[in-house]
């Protein structure tokens, strides 16, 4: 075998690697990097959005390292939706910033891993494991998904308990309260000055505006909701 054939051989055998990332200093020192990795090549390097999809129809990389920032703004989500539809290269979201909601994102656009960039250690197992199709996010990534869905989990509950607040009257509260304490109606007709009626009426209003079938299910909800 010649040595030409030789290297060309070798370099088959590594994972094709392509950078987009517009601070150009830190794009240098990654490349040189990775570069010394055995089993890694940096087949090309860009700051410019506008490049990345000629650039991967010309060295047909495996694996994308994607900034999520390009000169100021989350360019790199938008590539990371729009990438899948011209390459079937993995994509790895770099970032300096620690945030949920931006992790989410990535992900849902089709990113395969998410890695703050001071743990650059780590980015060339992560570049072997979304070539192998066996990506595993970064633990402090995962981290940050699982805060950003306890928050967007507070966001619905706090968002429920507002709107079941506005659909409810002061004295309907109380009716509530008092059924949730184990008065009958008519008990809470006397102890609230109303004709039985009236209370009949308010658990009738009650029911048909939070959709449940009886007022004791009502007055749990109102309960689990903080209303008393």
């Amino acid at each position: 075998m010649s040595e030409q054939q030789q290297t060309k051989q070798e370099q088959e055998g590594q994972i094709r690697v392509m950078l987009v990332e517009d601070d150009p200093e830190w794009r240098r020192g990654l490349s040189h990097y990775l570069s010394a990795v055995a089993d890694l090549s940096v087949v090309a390097e860009t700051g410019d959005p506008e490049q990345v999809a000629s650039l991967c129809a010309s060295t047909r990389p495996d694996v994308i390292l994607l900034d999520i920032m390009l000169s100021d703004v989350p360019a790199g989500l938008r590539l990371a939706a729009e990438l899948p539809a011209i390459t079937s290269a993995r994509m790895i979201m770099l970032t300096s910033m620690e945030d949920g909601a931006f992790v989410s994102e990535a992900l849902r656009a089709g990113a395969v891993n998410y890695m703050v960039k001071s743990r650059f250690t780590d980015i060339p197992h992560a570049i072997r494991q979304a070539a192998a199709d066996r990506s595993m996010i970064d633990a402090s990534a995962a981290k940050l998904v699982l805060e950003e869905l306890r928050r967007l989990k507070k966001v619905e509950r706090d968002y429920e308990v507002d709107r079941f607040k506005r659909q409810v009257t002061p004295a309907e509260v109380q009716v509530l309260s008092m059924i949730h304490e184990g008065y009958s109606q008519s008990q809470i007709a006397d102890r609230s000055f109303l004709s039985l009626r009236t209370v009949k009426n308010h658990v009738g209003n009650i029911l048909r505006k939070i959709g449940v079938g009886t007022s004791k299910e009502a007055a749990e909800k109102a309960k689990d909701m903080g209303l008393f």
